[in-house]
């Protein structure tokens, strides 16, 4: 069984309504969107009408699958995601999906990443390619970021790190390759629900960014964590931090918050990590 999850904020249909035709389209039998708004948004009237009036979503509900609504308080995208993932493991889920809302991708997609999950069981995430909306690729398989490189990257303009941040988002590998990378977006998540048992879900004390960071990184010490480039999906990716200062400043203290937990300067695993995904493509390029 492969389940799915989707959290939300001050969202209408429209928003999610390309990521649930996608999700429709696949072998994914149930989704969770854990929604954040406000109460004033009616997201949840209008999921019960476009669940009535689509045919194509009427038709896969009534052969099994599901949509389960759920509203809360903000209180962080990976305590949301928790929420649907506890759930899923308790209905048995052996694969589920953490997804943005903003993204979307073609019917190949799941099948490709679940068969070679099964293929290869040790593996425990996935993230496929991901690409803006005019077809280039968003570097978002990278190295284990350092307090320089996530300084640069919040602070200063990129022409004066452009070398630096091309090593940290891997640009020499090219993306064409699959690779074993420690650090993988939050976008799109395609986790082993076993793997998630063994080494526990999302860290709840980050409310917004760096929890992906951390968990692919947990992951990676028990299992590999791909980059699969054989499939694609679009991903809108606002970089809503670098617009906002509200979000900027949640960020902020979220990597506070990941370097107290592993590590500012003196951070051997990172470095064990990140030399060996710089070793692998090397050997892989050469």
């Amino acid at each position: 069984m492969i389940t799915a999850s989707i959290v939300t904020y001050n969202a209408h249909l429209l928003d999610i309504e390309a990521i649930l035709r996608s999700i429709t389209a696949s072998p994914i039998r149930k989704v969770w969107i854990i929604d954040h708004s406000d109460e004033v948004f009616t997201l949840r009237e209008e999921l019960q009408q476009y669940m009535h009036r689509d045919e194509d979503i009427r038709a896969h509900i009534q052969r099994g699958f599901q949509i389960e609504y759920l509203h809360e308080d903000n209180t962080g995208y990976g305590r949301g995601n928790n929420r649907a993932i506890r759930l899923a493991m308790a209905e048995g889920s052996l694969y589920h999906l953490v997804v943005n809302p903003d993204v979307w991708f073609s019917s190949d997609v799941i099948p490709t990443i679940w068969k070679y999950m099964e293929e290869h069981q040790d593996v425990g995430q996935i993230m496929p390619k991901v690409l803006f909306l005019d077809g280039n690729i968003q570097p978002l398989a990278k190295l284990l970021p350092s307090p320089i490189d996530m300084f640069c990257r919040m602070f200063l303009p990129e022409c004066m790190f452009a070398a630096r941040n091309k090593r940290y988002e891997l640009a020499h590998s090219g993306y064409t390759k699959t690779m074993n990378v420690p650090c993988l977006s939050g976008c799109f998540m395609f986790l082993r629900t076993s793997a998630l048992q063994e080494v526990g879900l999302f860290d709840e004390r980050y409310f917004m960014y760096a929890e992906d960071f951390d968990l692919t990184r947990r992951i990676h010490r028990h299992f590999r964590t791909l980059f699969l480039p054989q499939v694609s999906i679009y991903h809108k990716f606002s970089r809503g931090s670098h617009r906002s200062f509200r979000l900027f400043a949640a960020h902020t203290i979220s990597m506070i918050k990941y370097f107290n937990k592993y590590g500012w300067f003196y951070d051997s695993e990172r470095r064990q990590f990140n030399r060996q995904i710089l070793q692998d493509i090397k050997e892989t390029i050469s």
